[in-house]
């Protein structure tokens, strides 16, 4: 679907446990994790590549930084039985060049796809920028279907975030993921300026999957702001000041992905959405998988 650019892609997200796990451990806890995604209606799973943030923002983090274990570890030793494809996330300022190198050369692409981030900050130090991690995949595995993640919130600061995704595309991504979405117009024009650039350059537009998370407390409402996400202060106060947060959040979020596909279709835009469950709250990991399926039926409502 990806390679075709075709519309209603359903992705689930989800981060490997914390890396000073016992092995019992993670295995309990890819067992219940493949249990959970059983039932769901989804093409692929992403797996998130954690790395501290903290140069992002300099206020203190409302989560503590917990290292996790490598995804395309995770994914090859305790994911066997997954049996769609797998999304495998690599923050490339954590690698030097020849273990980027030696991931892109033992991957599978039958099973697995990449997606590169780049440094939270300007200021940090990487081991390998990703103009460079891009040319790596060029010479060592060019055949490796390659994402990027995309972000509202910094098209919303200067208006060039379309051009961005204009130049990875040219250095050989094929699919975009967004960072969280709360504030809906600033997707849509993110994606109403690619779409017509794309246009304009004679250019086939790549699918843009939109990541939906659920917020069911208030101290997640404060760590997504602290990650960078825009939450409209209507949005914050709706959550705020709910019976039930994590439901109004749920609503919230299901107007959103309608809201997106609406436009989308009526653009002719491909997207997709990617619904992620990151939290250790066992109400929001249930409200999370309900959420997936309830995707899922929306898509199916479009002709997925």
């Amino acid at each position: 679907m990806l390679a075709e650019a075709r519309p209603g892609v359903l992705l689930f997200s989800i981060t490997p446990p914390r890396r000073n796990a016992t092995p019992e451990r993670i295995k309990e806890i890819a067992a219940v994790t493949l249990e959970r995604l059983a039932p769901l209606d989804v093409d692929g799973l992403i797996l998130y590549d954690i790395d501290d943030e903290s140069d992002r923002n300099p206020e203190e983090r409302p989560f503590p930084y917990l290292p996790t274990l490598d995804p395309a570890w995770y994914h090859a030793e305790h994911l066997g039985g997954w049996d769609r494809p797998a999304v495998i996330y690599r923050c490339v300022g954590k690698y030097h060049e020849d273990e980027l190198a030696e991931w892109l050369r033992t991957a599978d692409t039958r099973r697995v796809l990449g997606v590169f981030v780049g440094a939270s900050s300007g200021d940090k130090s990487v081991r390998t920028d990703m103009r460079r991690a891009h040319a790596v995949r060029q010479e060592v595995r060019p055949d490796l279907p390659l994402g990027a993640v995309v972000i509202g919130e910094r098209h919303r600061r200067g208006g060039e975030e379309h051009l961005r995704m204009l130049a990875k595309q040219e250095r050989g991504c094929t699919f975009f993921v967004s960072q969280v979405v709360y504030d809906v117009n600033e997707a849509k024009n993110l994606v109403s300026d690619y779409l017509y650039e794309c246009r304009d350059r004679g250019v086939t537009p790549r699918t843009v999957v939109f990541t939906l998370s659920l917020c069911g407390s208030l101290k997640t409402l404060e760590f997504v702001r602290w990650l960078g996400v825009d939450v409209p202060r209507w949005l914050q106060n709706s959550i705020r000041y709910a019976d039930d947060p994590l439901a109004e959040s749920y609503r919230q979020a299901l107007a959103i992905a309608r809201d997106l596909a609406d436009f989308c279709e009526e653009l002719g835009m491909p997207y997709g959405f990617n619904v992620e469950s990151v939290s250790i709250r066992r109400a929001e990991i249930e409200a999370t998988t309900e959420l997936a399926a309830d995707v899922a039926a929306l898509l199916r409502e479009r002709g997925r």
